[in-house]
């Protein structure tokens, strides 16, 4: 399995998530979202398996200012204003692959494993 977590520091479910892997024994790569963000290719392919950029906003994120943009913006402009506010992504986008989840997933990580097997 090849797990990218992406999230913030912040984050109790991205910790939860890099914590499920740990506990495991599966090695994943931790990106902090507001250090290095999520590449626009990377946000395009999660999108794409979630079933668009509507999937990858949190409603209840802190930073309201930032998440009625996002709300209000024009299907073009949405994926740009996700990659200026990474803190508005439900966290933690969780990628295996092809493969993603965002928030956190137990479920969907143990089909993951068991797909592997």
């Amino acid at each position: 399995m090849n797990i990218q977590i992406f999230g913030t520091k912040k984050s109790s479910d991205a910790r939860k998530a890099e914590r499920w892997f740990k506990e495991r024994r599966i090695k994943a790569q931790y990106i902090d979202l507001m250090d290095k963000g999520i590449s626009r290719g990377e946000l395009k392919s999660v999108a794409k398996t979630l079933g668009g950029l509507d999937a990858l906003i949190d409603p209840d994120a802190r930073d309201r200012d930032a998440l009625a943009r996002v709300q209000y913006a024009a299907p073009a402009q949405k994926e740009d204003i996700l990659l200026e506010h990474p803190q508005v992504l439900r966290q933690p986008i969780v990628r295996n692959g092809r493969k993603a989840a965002a928030g956190y997933c137990p479920q969907v990580y143990e089909t993951w494993m068991k797909e592997e097997t």
